[in-house]
């Protein structure tokens, strides 16, 4: 599964895109990695009908029946039949996650002894802003125990049957992405039945592996001169 991306870009190409009226989540960091638990921007409905920007946690509320004294949360939704998903199909509990590329474990390229290394995916080499198709919610529990009881918003996204680009490296699902303002439009406002489509593997030529996200100026070794 999916449970770490990148988001190089900008604000401004992410208002633009969307349609997003304003940015609440004050992010600007030219290059973010997103890990589960982390805050990340996503696109939503605000109260007042209008879009925006807005930090959510990544992880949404487990099934009760895998929770015991604090839940992690579940970062990828594939069975929307499921009655626990149910309840967010609608198009106040939907958002799109920017991203520019995602990663997979990659089991083939372990080295003895190492950790299971990452293959990377973007919609070029250039790394295009991409959206994932995401659902969002309030929630108030236990994500760390050492925390205690807390309020959150969280975010999670969609996955489906991996396409003939990621099936090699990953073979049990990809997210569900979107890729232009048509598909954001339709999955931030219609129907279920209308959206329910967007759960699909993205075309093979339109994703290709790619090197991992370079580090920002500010995250590499220090200039001690």
């Amino acid at each position: 599964m999916c449970n770490l991306y990148n988001v190089t870009t900008s604000r401004e190409a992410v208002l633009q895109f969307t349609k997003a009226f304003r940015d609440k989540a004050g992010w600007n960091q030219p290059s973010l990695d997103v890990y589960p638990g982390y805050q990340a921007p996503v696109v939503r409905v605000g109260e007042d009908g209008q879009r925006e920007i807005a930090s959510l946690t990544w992880g949404m509320p487990s099934p009760p029946a895998f929770v015991k004294n604090y839940d992690p949360g579940v970062t990828n939704i594939r069975n929307v039949s499921s009655p626990h998903w149910r309840r967010w199909l609608g198009p106040t509990s939907r958002c799109v996650v920017p991203f520019t590329s995602f990663a997979e474990p990659d089991p083939a390229r372990k080295v003895e002894g190492g950790r299971v290394p990452n293959a990377w995916f973007a919609g070029s080499e250039e790394r295009p802003l991409m959206f994932f198709a995401g659902f969002w919610t309030p929630w108030k529990g236990v994500r760390k125990v050492r925390d205690g009881e807390r309020e959150y918003e969280l975010f999670g996204f969609l996955t489906t049957s991996p396409n003939e680009i990621v099936s090699p490296i990953h073979q049990k699902a990809m997210p569900a992405i979107l890729t232009t303002p048509e598909e954001v439009d339709l999955w931030l406002t219609a129907p279920w039945e209308e959206a329910k489509h967007l759960q699909r593997p993205l075309p093979g030529n339109m994703l290709v592996i790619v090197e991992p996200p370079a580090k920002p100026e500010d995250e590499k070794e220090p200039n001690l001169l």
